[in-house]
């Protein structure tokens, strides 16, 4: 095991190895989306078009990020098992890649 993909190892997007219940995404960014979010709520009486374009824009925008973290925590999850030559992956190290797959997929089905 690679100590870039060690359980319990920060591998960016908010979250860490060894199970998929962090976060995706920093606090920082979701605060940024929810504070946009805000203000289009808060400007519909006065500027109703232009407060569902940039609420529209905010969504665009999270669930581009929403799908490259995942990509990301994909990708991460591939490289701690695919091994290549002599390298093999213990049973005990795919146990724990197998959780973080079971997770994180079970995690997407309840959105």
């Amino acid at each position: 095991m690679s100590e870039s993909t060690a359980p319990g190892k920060d591998v960016g997007l908010g979250k860490k190895t060894g199970g998929s219940g962090g976060r995706l995404m920093s606090h920082d960014e979701t605060d940024k989306w929810t504070l946009r979010l805000q203000h289009a709520v808060a400007g519909f009486v006065d500027e109703p078009r232009e407060s569902v374009e940039e609420a529209d824009e905010v969504l665009q925008e999270v669930a581009a990020r929403f799908a490259d973290a995942i990509t990301q925590r994909r990708r991460t999850l591939r490289t701690s098992w695919q091994t290549t030559g002599d390298d093999k992956a213990d049973t005990e190290q795919l146990r724990l890649v197998l959780r973080d797959y079971r997770e994180l997929s079970e995690r997407l089905l309840r959105l």
